[in-house]
């Protein structure tokens, strides 16, 4: 399991879990797999951090071009971002990742400021 699984809710770990079991059953241990389990979180829950937390108000769906479109036909990762929350929620989780300037960017520059805390949060998390 993910490092950044280990870190979160039993709810997300499930859903990663029950998803990865199954595309193992259907296409084997693998990237495909992990791909697959991913997009299935990305229905109900978002990186936070070095962690996935449920969505906001339990919304389920998918939160970047690549967990809405079927397989094979691309598209761009959101890396766990929630990319069709509302700039508010995004604001919000920016504040809480504490990342500075916060309150004049855009709806696009809060999830790429969001994305870029993101990974280093998960780097420092996985080196320690």
């Amino acid at each position: 399991m993910p490092s950044t699984l280990r870190r979160s809710p039993a709810s997300a770990r499930r859903t990663w879990v029950k998803a990865h079991d199954s595309a193992v059953e259907e296409y084997g241990e693998g990237e495909r797999a992990h791909r697959v389990a991913y997009s299935a979180l990305k229905h109900t829950h978002e990186k936070v951090g070095d962690h996935w937390e449920r969505k906001e108000g339990g919304r389920k769906g998918p939160s970047d071009p690549l967990a809405a479109r079927p397989r094979r036909q691309g598209g761009r990762s959101g890396e766990g971002v929630d990319e069709n929350a509302s700039k508010r929620h995004l604001y919000d989780l920016a504040s809480r990742l504490d990342i500075a300037g916060r309150s004049r960017m855009s709806k696009p520059e809060l999830l790429e400021a969001i994305r870029k805390e993101n990974r280093t949060r998960t780097r420092q998390a996985r080196s320690s």
